[in-house]
């Protein structure tokens, strides 16, 4: 499940490292190529809202699988795109597709026994977070063998062969809750007039993932100009740099296990304003981007992690709708964050792009100190009853 995830997610990374050899390829600018970015995140969004709450009404097995063919014919459709507008096309299937990621994630938890349920979710969560270091990574590499095109074209039948594996491998899944897909969103938006923390939790994550996705959106542009001039390839390893977050989603799951929620999510969040400093150094120094990057990348598990354990226990027989609020809060986020990002890198180059990625992880250390308000209100009433 793990590695299905990271193949899922990753997937909507691999234009990242590789958007200034997209736009000389396509014969399109690079503001043009970078919308690819948000495309991919608004995307997976659309899925997240629509196609991720069927896990509280069908077969989960069925249903990841078949998300998965999908979004691997979308990868396939990118791999062989002969315009840029082939490629939009082909991301947005991928990404909306992709979305299987965020079924077996509530999967994970409720097939796991109660007092490992968070360490279940950071597992699977650090698989999803080392599939999409090594997405930029294999991106950039692949396309120094074959062409930009050749990790979407591998991607495809990958994901295929993943897909036949989680058919033989998982149980079949399915609640019966009575209710119809129509019901199913409704009561989304009762889950999250309810539930104070699930309100809360989304804006952290959402906040939290657009201060990176500021990153996303211009890094390659960063990295392949001057003083850097780095290659897709060398860009892609700087991915790499992230990898101590998938060891953080790990160690945050168990964490949680152990009634740290709160802690490790004031950590991340202030991690994250910390990384900003460095990153603003990063403009000159190489070192400076990838001390940043891991950092940054720690930062943004701790608090996604930590949120995915605080919402499942909000409401444990609704865990695929809970999933589908809170996640496309945070790939709106991200959208939001990569769109913002682009548009700062071309107004005023990575100095525009630090101040508005510092200035919301401000935002996510404020909505932090709201959450534990809210939490704590939430411990008087029950003591109170």
């Amino acid at each position: 499940m793990a590695v299905a995830t990271g193949l899922c997610a990753g997937g909507n990374y691999f234009n990242q490292p590789l958007l200034d050899s997209i736009a000389d390829a396509l014969g399109v600018g690079q503001s043009a190529a970078a919308v690819t970015v948000t495309v991919a995140q608004v995307s997976y969004g659309i899925g997240l809202l629509f196609l991720v709450p069927l896990g509280d009404l069908l077969d989960r097995r069925r249903l990841a699988v078949g998300l998965m063919v999908l979004a691997a014919t979308g990868q396939a459709i990118s791999g062989f795109a002969p315009s840029i507008g082939w490629l939009m096309i082909g991301t947005a299937m991928a990404g909306l597709f992709s979305v299987a990621a965020q079924v077996l994630v509530p999967f994970a938890a409720t097939l796991a026994a109660p007092e490992r349920r968070a360490t279940a979710v950071g597992t699977v969560m650090s698989g999803l977070l080392v599939g999409i270091l090594l997405a930029r990574s294999v991106a950039g590499l692949l396309s120094g063998l074959g062409g930009w095109q050749t990790v979407y074209r591998v991607s495809a039948v990958v994901m295929v062969v993943v897909a036949a594996a989680l058919w033989r491998a998982l149980p079949s899944s399915q609640e019966h809750l009575g209710l119809r897909y129509r019901g199913i969103l409704a009561s989304m938006g009762r889950l999250l007039r309810d539930e104070p923390r699930l309100r809360t939790r989304s804006v952290l994550g959402a906040v939290s993932f657009a201060s990176m996705g500021v990153v996303f959106a211009s890094m390659a542009f960063l990295l392949a100009g001057e003083p850097f001039g780095l290659d897709d390839v060398a860009i892609g390893l700087v991915g790499l740099a992230g990898v101590a977050g998938a060891v953080m989603a790990n160690a945050t799951g168990r964490l949680a296990d152990r009634g740290l929620v709160q802690a490790t999510t004031g950590v991340g969040t202030v991690l994250l304003c910390a990384s900003w400093g460095l990153f603003a150094l990063g403009g000159h120094l190489l070192i400076a981007f990838l001390a940043a990057m891991v950092i940054a990348d720690m930062a943004l598990q701790c608090v996604h992690v930590s949120n995915q354990s605080v919402i499942y226990e909000l409401a444990p027989h609704a865990r695929s709708r809970v999933t589908s609020v809170y996640m496309t809060s945070y790939f709106v986020g991200g959208a939001t964050g990569s769109a913002l990002g682009s548009v700062a890198w071309s107004t005023h180059g990575w100095a525009g792009v630090c101040v508005l990625g510092l200035v919301l992880a401000v935002v996510a250390v404020a909505v932090w100190a709201l959450d534990l308000r809210v939490a704590s209100r939430a411990v008087a009433v029950r003591q109170a009853c």
